[in-house]
């Protein structure tokens, strides 16, 4: 199953995708900038082979809900959205203010 949700933080709109999977679910919060997901996000990959693209994006883990995908620290960020002052260690919700500006 594929649920699609609009969210809102601090009054921005975010879309929130779960997609439901055999033994795990995929989840990604995205703005028209940039994005956060869960662990199945790969970030070297992003950073390495598709660097040219300038990709905003940050991976958090061991998540299993939008909410805490939202509230957990980044565990790894892309080069691109280090730019914008992203960086490991952050939530997930502040990560998504900053490139949602």
């Amino acid at each position: 199953m594929v649920n699609m949700t609009p969210i809102f933080i601090d009054g921005t709109p975010f879309t929130a995708v779960t997609i439901q999977l055999p033994k795990t679910n995929f989840m990604a919060v995205t703005c028209e900038h940039g994005y956060i997901m869960c662990g199945a996000l790969d970030i070297a990959l992003l950073n390495d082979k598709l660097k040219e693209r300038g990709i905003i994006a940050g991976r958090a883990v061991g998540v299993r809900t939008i909410e805490q995908l939202l509230d957990a620290p980044l565990e790894s960020v892309t080069f691109a959205a280090k730019d914008l002052g992203i960086h490991a260690g952050m939530k997930g919700r502040e990560a998504l203010l900053k490139m949602a500006k």
